[in-house]
């Protein structure tokens, strides 16, 4: 029952394509498409640019922690908290993250943090449907 992890298995996994690569960018395509309107109307409505900067800056925040964290997974290093990854995925970067989770093969298998990121990307997804197609109302009305 109990499977030993050979480094050459390892490697051999790492190393091999991303399954379903056509399928997962068309998925991320998805979740991008809503916040990337978004966030194009509120720039084009004259908001300041810095919003469009958010998500880029944070997903790149959150690739370079995930392959921190997986370099140090790896040789049983100081690993990132888990409280860290899902703060800057909260705070935008979770495509990056999805990206980091299928390039890097880490965090994939984690249930209880995959439940937790996938609550992160409907948070955002819930925010722009208000925002974009409801004008904002909705959430303005529940919240306040």
């Amino acid at each position: 029952m109990n499977q030993r992890i050979t480094p050459e298995a390892t490697r051999r996994s790492e190393n091999s394509p991303i399954r379903l690569l056509k399928f997962k960018l068309g998925a991320l395509a998805l979740l991008c498409a809503l916040p990337l309107y978004g966030l194009i109307a509120a720039v084009a409505q004259g908001g300041g640019w810095w919003p469009l900067a958010i998500y880029p800056l944070m997903s790149l925040l959150a690739v370079g922690l995930y392959d921190y964290d997986k370099k140090q997974a790896r040789v049983q290093g100081q690993r990132t908290p888990e409280k860290v990854l899902h703060g800057v995925e909260l705070l935008g970067g979770w495509p990056g993250a999805l990206i980091a989770q299928q390039l890097f093969r880490h965090k994939t298998r984690k249930v209880s943090y995959q439940l937790v990121f996938w609550l992160i990307v409907l948070l955002h997804e819930l925010f722009w449907m208000d925002r974009v197609l409801l004008g904002g109302r909705f959430l303005l009305r529940h919240l306040y």
